[in-house]
């Protein structure tokens, strides 16, 4: 496969819109302090910014725009799709062992499938 024909633009501005729209879902005014809660960590802004899970975020997002981006080049959209889901799933899974609630799982589950949508909305906007 040719990463020069993958569309960088497309693949840059979904991991940064998916960014954004994780600011927002895990914000206070969204479900920040519900999955907070469910996460048993305190819903109270930590001391220092959690630079480490941002920086794994942003490479997380990252890597599932570019497979977004490789499917949109061979017009494989169901395969982006399973792809998001698997890993909707796998990080749901990871929840649920680690006994977050039911709405925490829900919410880190649903900000992947959020994600990937908006990976793939790029890909046809771009």
């Amino acid at each position: 496969m040719e990463t020069e024909a993958l569309n960088w633009t497309a693949i840059l501005v979904g991991t940064i819109a998916s960014f954004l729209a994780g600011w927002a879902i895990f914000s206070p005014f969204m479900f920040g302090k519900t999955w907070a809660i469910g996460s048993r960590i305190s819903p109270e802004p930590p001391e220092q910014m959690p630079w480490m899970a941002m920086g794994l975020q942003v490479i997380g997002l990252f890597l599932l725009a570019l497979v977004i981006g490789m499917t949109a080049q061979i017009e494989a959209l169901t395969t982006a799709i399973v792809a998001i889901l698997a890993a909707a799933g796998m990080v749901m899974a990871q929840d649920a062992f680690s006994q977050k609630s039911n709405a925490a799982i829900l919410i880190d589950g649903g900000y992947v499938v959020i994600s990937g949508a908006i990976m793939i909305l790029c890909q046809g906007i771009f």
